[in-house]
């Protein structure tokens, strides 16, 4: 049974429009890519933006010898994991979806996301799902990929807070 796990990334003083706007831009992913190679290569793929939408695809490395003990006993080279994620066009509310695929992989990781006004700003909400298909391991396996995707998401998230920020004392 996949266990599934909710994160939401708030932005006050913020609206849907201005975080919709970050997502669109090659600049804030790069920002984004740029902190997360402080602990693994890391990459931009692609990053696709239209009026129907954007679509991102990271490539993130994560080195053999970085992984825990449980992960490494079954890993034997360094994990590369592709992350690809939609977004619907702009509206009140965008809502899209990601996964991350990693080639030969026991199991499947992805989520959804919904990005909505509040009464201070906005917020993005991540619903994420794993499942492992590892006799004894699996379930210790999605729980330790769950909190690792949550670090993940409060990093991206506070990479995008502090652009926003810069983005609004410059403009």
């Amino acid at each position: 049974m996949p266990r599934r796990l909710d994160y939401s990334a708030r932005y006050p003083l913020h609206t849907t429009k201005e975080v919709y706007a970050a997502l669109r831009n090659r600049d804030h992913w790069d920002a984004r890519i740029e902190e997360l190679r402080k602990h693994s290569p890391n990459d931009i793929v692609n990053l696709e933006a239209g009026d129907d939408g954007i679509e991102i695809e990271l490539r993130h490395v994560l080195p053999r010898e970085n992984l825990p003990e449980m992960a490494q006993a079954l890993v034997r080279k360094d994990m590369v994991i592709t992350r690809r994620e939609r977004y619907g066009s702009f509206g009140p509310e965008v809502t899209g979806e990601y996964t991350a695929e990693i080639p030969g992989g026991p199991g499947n990781l992805g989520g959804t996301m919904h990005l909505f006004p509040t009464d201070t700003g906005c917020t993005l909400r991540t619903s994420s799902r794993t499942e492992v298909f590892i006799p004894f391991f699996g379930r210790r396996l999605e729980q330790l990929m769950l909190v690792n995707l949550v670090d993940l998401f409060r990093a991206e998230a506070e990479v995008t807070q502090r652009w926003l920020d810069q983005q609004k004392t410059a403009g």
